[in-house]
C-alpha cells in the first residue's frame, strides 16, 4: 500500500484530502512530524489561506526543509497554496520567500494585462464577492 503524507501545517483542507486518498486505497497519515513525511512514498501539501502564513507555520514546524528534501527524491501533489508555496517567491501581499523548488515568483493577477495581440485577459473569478438585492 501505498504511504502518503498528507502535510498538517495549521492550513489546509485536510480531511477532504486525506479521505479522498484513503478511499483510493493509500495509507495516509495527516502529520507535521518530518520522520513520517521523509518515510512516505507521496507527499501531499494541500494549502489555504495567505503565502506569508503558510510559510511561516512551516518553518515554525521544521517541515519546510523535509519538503525541499523530498520534492527531489519522491512525487509530490501540491494544491492550492501548497502549489505556490513550491515557488522562489510570492508577491501575494508582501515579499515572501518560499521553498525554490520551481523558480519562479508567484504575481497577483492584474486586470490590465494582454495577450500578444493586446487583447485583455480573462482572468477567472475565485473569490468571495457581495450581493445587493
Amino acid at each position: 500500500m501505498t504511504k502518503i503524507a498528507l502535510l498538517d501545517y495549521g492550513m489546509g483542507n485536510l480531511h477532504s484530502a486525506g479521505k479522498a486518498l484513503s478511499t483510493v486505497g493509500a495509507e495516509v497519515s495527516i502529520t507535521n512530524d518530518p520522520k513520517i513525511i521523509r518515510a512516505a512514498d507521496k507527499i501531499v501539501f494541500p494549502g489555504v489561506g495567505a503565502m506569508r502564513d503558510c510559510m511561516a507555520q512551516m518553518h515554525e514546524q521544521g517541515i519546510d526543509e523535509v519538503v525541499q528534501e523530498a520534492a527531489f527524491n519522491k512525487p509530490v501533489m501540491a494544491i492550492c497554496v501548497g502549489m505556490q508555496a513550491l515557488f522562489t517567491e510570492s508577491l501575494e501581499f508582501e515579499h515572501t520567500q518560499c521553498l525554490d523548488i520551481i523558480p519562479g515568483q508567484v504575481k497577483k493577477f492584474d486586470a490590465l494585462w494582454t495577450d500578444e495581440q493586446g487583447a485583455p485577459i480573462k482572468i477567472r473569478h475565485m473569490g468571495w464577492s457581495t450581493i445587493s438585492g
